[in-house]
């Protein structure tokens, strides 16, 4: 019986994105075709705010134990702040669904679901 190869950050790390595609066009075309644009929209605008959420924290993990501790904290504190500006716009002048727009944020929890799940049978093999 051979040892599986060990898992790795960086294959999770890759696949993690693949998944967040998968799940945010499926969510943005179930949401179009169900409840109309404005919750399809909803779900695309909510699914990229999670891809760049996810690009934001795959970048300070990649340089974490480097020279500069200072520019995590800027780039921490900036994206929260860019994420607050770019809800209230949304919620406030877009005609986009909220609840929908919620529901793509959430796109790399499903993501990460799906990966723990692949790892686990992973594992099992």
């Amino acid at each position: 019986m051979t040892v599986p190869d060990e898992l790795t950050y960086e294959r999770a790390s890759g696949r993690i994105p693949k998944i967040m595609a998968v799940i945010g066009g499926i969510g943005t075309v179930a949401a179009f075709a169900g409840w109309g644009w404005r919750a399809g929209a909803g779900f695309l605008v909510g699914s990229l705010i999670s891809a760049l959420n996810f690009l934001w924290l795959k970048g300070v993990v990649d340089s974490l134990g480097g020279e500069r501790p200072r520019r995590h904290i800027v780039i921490l504190a900036g994206r929260f702040l860019l994420i607050a500006g770019a809800a209230y716009v949304i919620f406030s002048l877009s005609p986009i669904s909220a609840p929908a727009l919620w529901a793509g944020v959430f796109v790399l929890t499903a993501a990460m679901f799906v990966e723990v799940a692949i790892e686990i049978a992973y594992a099992r093999k």
